[in-house]
């Protein structure tokens, strides 16, 4: 296997290249890069949307000095003395250009002491500093920091879309593949693109596309056991392995995918239908709950009731 990541190789590196789901989005987008200025800016949607990329795209087409970017993962670096330390520290001193920007990832993670200090930042420097925040979920962002940027939701690419890319990477890297198993590999990370192309990487080294679900050293994670079990009927055995294998950063995630993925409960539109009351009524409960995971079963419990005729 070439030693290149593909999501480096096929990442897109200009506003041309990227794929832009919402034409408003764009053209806003393009003026900015245009008026070679741009406000503080929040990119929320689910993992592997294209905010990051989205966020870098940007800040190389409006000619940002190297110097003058910093970029942070708040998953790993969340405190507030971090904050007033490493960012403010960056910001005070006088850009290189016409301002500096802090491309801050998974903004969603910083406590609300964090992001409120992050707001006074925004208005304390926003002479010469520009802030660009990244997150999952939208909900976990404070308001008073919602109201001091401007937000574009990266919507996910539809499912038929999300494949054909996938299935162009394959092709442009001359992998044999069957659509079935390429499917299968959807099924694992829709709609995260990213990780989907990372897994064909590592199930692609002999020269032709492993199923994700075959036990041949692929990255199949434990959603993908669990579709599998499902798909089969075995409710009880899939929920099992959910509850646990899941942790407790993840429950929000579990939902987006049980969400995401209706036809693993059913063919049927109208028990679709149910199935995402379900899971909207069990999102919401999960912030509730003194425990997650019994929230959890009882929704996979709920789900599986929909196959009883």
């Amino acid at each position: 296997m070439q030693n290149y990541l593909w999501t480096e190789k096929y990442r897109p590196h200009t506003v041309a290249d990227y794929v832009w789901i919402d034409a408003e989005q764009q053209q806003k987008i393009q003026s900015m890069i245009n008026n070679k200025n741009i406000p503080h800016l929040m990119f929320s949607g689910g993992p592997g949307t294209g905010k990051t990329t989205l966020a870098k795209i940007l800040i190389h087409d409006l000619d940002v000095d190297g110097y003058d970017v910093l970029h942070i993962n708040a998953s790993r670096d969340n405190g507030v003395d971090f904050l007033k330390g490493k960012i403010e520290g960056f910001i005070s001193t006088v850009p290189f250009g016409n301002f500096k920007v802090v491309l801050l990832d998974e903004a969603d993670y910083l406590s609300h002491n964090a992001q409120a200090v992050l707001r006074g930042l925004m208005e304390t420097y926003s002479a010469s500093s520009r802030f660009i925040l990244t997150c999952n979920f939208h909900h976990k962002i404070i308001g008073p920091l919602k109201s001091r940027v401007q937000e574009f939701h990266i919507n996910r690419l539809d499912r038929e879309e999300y494949t054909a890319r996938v299935a162009t990477i394959l092709i442009e890297e001359n992998i044999d593949f069957d659509i079935d198993v390429l499917d299968s590999h959807v099924d694992v990370a829709y709609p995260d693109l990213r990780k989907c192309i990372n897994n064909i990487q590592q199930a692609s080294s002999t020269g032709t596309l492993i199923s994700a679900r075959s036990d041949s050293g692929n990255t199949a994670d434990y959603r993908e056991k669990a579709a599998e079990l499902i798909k089969s009927k075995q409710f009880t055995a899939a929920r099992k392995l959910l509850c646990e294998s899941v942790l407790p950063d993840e429950m929000d995630d579990i939902f987006r995918w049980m969400y995401d993925n209706l036809d693993m409960w059913s063919d049927d539109p109208l028990k679709q239908d149910q199935a995402i009351i379900m899971i909207c009524k069990g999102l919401v409960n999960n912030t509730l709950v003194a425990d997650q995971e019994i929230n959890l079963s009882s929704t996979l419990c709920e789900l599986a009731g929909l196959n009883n005729d």
